[in-house]
């Protein structure tokens, strides 16, 4: 089984999905930190470096390597905005929305160094790219699971969804 967790930044991909795959004994894969390792330079060096379109190219490849994986899968917030993506994840496992509102996302990553977009964005911004996102999010998700929840609720319902 694989599941993709998707979702705005700070929606708790990472956070849900570490209780998610120990719950389910499955490994967790984060999308970023597989880039990272693969470029050997961090998120902010490959986007100042190589620019967005490069990371977004390595996204698209990571989910195409990774759906292969018998594994909980925690993409980066845009991953699934490339629909190429989108619909190979959706075809090789489940993509499941974490749907958290805009105001809990942003008090978990304002100020957070190691995320690119945030550094260069007002919060104006953000809730902008949130509003943008968030259809393209519901579209090419197979769950929407409702935030607002501790983690652990999140996960129990992400299990529910997808029949684990």
């Amino acid at each position: 089984m694989t599941i993709f967790l998707c979702g705005f930044m700070g929606c708790g991909k990472t956070t849900v999905g570490e209780i998610l795959a120990k719950k389910l004994e499955l490994p967790l894969i984060d999308t970023d930190a597989y880039i990272v390792e693969q470029e050997g330079k961090s998120i902010p060096d490959i986007f100042a470096q190589d620019g967005e379109p490069y990371f977004r190219k390595k996204e698209a490849e990571a989910i195409r390597t990774l759906c292969t994986q018998n594994a909980v899968i925690s993409c980066g917030g845009g991953a699934m905005l490339n629909p190429d993506s989108a619909d190979y994840a959706r075809k090789n496992g489940a993509v499941v929305l974490l749907d958290e509102s805009f105001d809990t996302c942003y008090g978990r990553i304002q100020g957070d160094t190691n995320r690119p977009i945030v550094q260069r964005s007002t919060r104006d911004e953000l809730h902008q790219l949130f509003d943008k996102r968030s259809g393209t999010y519901r579209a090419h998700a197979s769950h929407v699971i409702p935030g607002g929840v501790s983690p652990e609720e999140m996960a129990e319902r992400i299990m529910a969804a997808v029949k684990a």
